[in-house]
């Protein structure tokens, strides 16, 4: 598959389907996420412009199930694996 066949990676992408920044489009393909220098595999959401992404806290659920996110600031690279 080419670079050609792949939409543009958006400014910022999150992987709930309930979010106004989900694109199934996007997901369809296997992203990579670099967060200061390091490849994570446990982001939630990435914002590339405001420089943060949003990861699990533990184990820890709210009351509908979903993981409870933080945000951690930093050097966000985002890039399609091969």
């Amino acid at each position: 598959m080419s670079d050609t066949d792949r939409p543009a990676l958006p400014d910022r992408l999150a992987i709930a389907p309930r979010s106004p920044h989900y694109n199934a489009q996007v997901l369809a393909h296997s992203i990579g996420i670099r967060f200061n220098g390091k490849e994570r595999s446990d982001v939630e959401e990435y914002c590339i412009s405001e420089g943060w992404i949003r990861v699990p806290a533990g184990k820890t659920v709210d009351r509908r199930g979903q993981p409870l996110l933080i945000k951690v600031k930093g050097q966000v690279e985002v890039f399609y694996k091969a």
